[in-house]
């Protein structure tokens, strides 16, 4: 039966949402036409709207609920802390078990910083875009500590996703995070995205591209200065620049250049961190020694806001005689540390020792990256389907053999997400219509293969349309 021209279109709750709510990402112009899609529970891979349907949630969430959308033992780690202790800060030199604890769980799972050595301190704050911009404020009064007021200048990638803050937002390198924003600020370049797919040149191999982006390196802080340039960011796999998958060399390389240049590699861990490439850290897959090292999402399994800088020995020395020099060290957050998220941040922790998560995901991610070539590589419309661990991508094109991509313009990715979710899966479809899978860690091989037949009838009815 078709309503009435005078029912209402939306139901209260997303009435209320619609003249209340300003949402992150979201084109709000659109949004007053079409509304939104309340999730009112999760229970294991899997949410459920308002109606009671359910969704498998292929980006888990947003690459964060690591367990899942349920554990009583997290919940009950919160309850138990906020009986206890709800609230305490680390402001001048106080603090609590929770932050003692996780500081020291963080240290002895951390992989080698810079020249094989133990990383040696932990800075708690509440979402990885801020651990991010709290990496660049400790560079910046390092580099001051230590008498070089001139060595600033931070590179990231085009296309690399450092967060949202005015700093972090700069380091990022994604257009929709920089326009109408007046971003990036001075002092903030970007060097090539490392997909060997999109951007090598015909013939080229993996490590000719990997020496050729190294090089782009090695120019630009010749350029500006090597005494000018302070640091380099880099996801060991790039998240939502679209799943980019570093070529062969590639960081050992990139790592060379810094070194010579004595400029400072900070290795973003908030999506590859806790097992998601297999093993415990991305740079422990790729072979990174960071200086800095940021985390996030998977810490707490996404239940509560928390994210960790860990700093090198060498760099806490600066900021221990910068701090005294200038009467402390004048940085920090309300709720750095806070005792609630750190005690949930530990017990998820305990479950990834007791769940052997990286072999887990060794295992578990190989079936994964089986499944999606198996089922998309020979897809007319897929160009590429690439992956580590439990973390892949699946590219869209309308030639393979020039590896083209589709005019934007069409929209195709919104289209995939939208057909999605008539099936029944989450998705979220990414820069050049590439589909990222990075499902909770805690997914059977037999919801794999369900997860990716839905995003696979959602493909099939969108090439029926194109």
């Amino acid at each position: 039966m078709t309503p009435p021209d005078d029912a209402p279109r939306f139901n209260s709750a997303a009435a209320r949402d619609i003249e209340y709510a300003l949402h992150p990402y979201t084109n709000h112009k659109a949004f007053r036409d079409t509304g939104p899609l309340i999730i009112q529970r999760g229970q294991g891979i899997k949410v459920f709207d308002d109606s009671g349907k359910g969704y498998i949630e292929s980006v888990a969430g947003l690459w964060c609920a690591s367990l899942g959308f349920a554990n009583q033992r997290l919940a009950d780690a919160a309850y138990k802390q906020m009986q206890q202790l709800p609230f305490y800060h680390a402001f001048g030199a106080r603090s609590h078990d929770p932050l003692i604890d996780l500081s020291e769980a963080l240290i002895q799972r951390a992989p080698l910083s810079t020249g094989g050595k133990p990383f040696s301190k932990v800075f708690f704050a509440n979402s990885g875009s801020e651990a991010n911009d709290s990496a660049i404020k400790m560079i910046w009064f390092y580099n001051n500590a230590i008498g070089r007021p001139a060595k600033k200048k931070i590179i990231g990638r085009v296309r690399g996703y450092h967060g949202i803050t005015v700093a972090s937002g700069s380091v990022t390198g994604q257009p929709a995070n920089h326009k109408m924003f007046d971003l990036p600020i001075a002092g903030f370049f970007h060097v090539s995205t490392p997909h060997h797919y999109g951007y090598a040149q015909p013939g080229e191999t993996e490590e000719a591209f990997a020496s050729r982006l190294a090089q782009e390196l090695d120019d630009l802080i010749v350029r500006e200065g090597p005494d000018t340039v302070a640091a380099f960011f880099a996801e060991p796999v790039m998240g939502a620049g679209g799943v980019i998958i570093p070529p062969a060399t590639y960081y050992e390389k990139i790592q060379a250049v810094l070194r010579k240049h004595d400029v400072l590699f900070v290795a973003d861990e908030v999506i590859c961190g806790f097992g998601r490439t297999g093993h415990y850290w991305g740079c422990q897959t790729f072979g990174i020694q960071p200086d800095i090292l940021t985390c996030a999402k998977q810490l707490s399994s996404a239940f509560l806001p928390i994210s960790a800088v860990m700093i090198s020995e060498q760099l806490y020395q600066g900021i221990a005689e910068g701090s005294d020099a200038a009467g402390t060290w004048g940085h920090g957050f309300t709720y750095s540390g806070h005792p609630v998220p750190a005690a949930v941040a530990l017990e998820t922790l305990k479950i990834y020792d007791e769940m052997e998560m990286p072999k887990l995901v060794a295992t578990r991610g190989a079936y994964l990256q089986k499944a999606m070539q198996d089922r998309f590589a020979s897809h007319p419309l897929v160009g590429e389907v690439r992956g580590v661990g439990m973390i892949g991508a699946i590219q869209l094109s309308p030639d393979k053999a020039s590896r083209a991509t589709f005019d934007p313009a069409r929209k195709l990715g919104p289209r995939w997400q939208a057909l999605g979710l008539e099936h029944g899966v989450m998705m979220r479809v990414l820069v050049n219509e590439s589909a990222a899978i990075s499902p909770p860690l805690t997914i059977s091989e037999p919801e794999i293969d369900e997860m990716l037949d839905l995003i696979g009838a959602a493909l099939d009815d969108l090439a029926k349309e194109i």
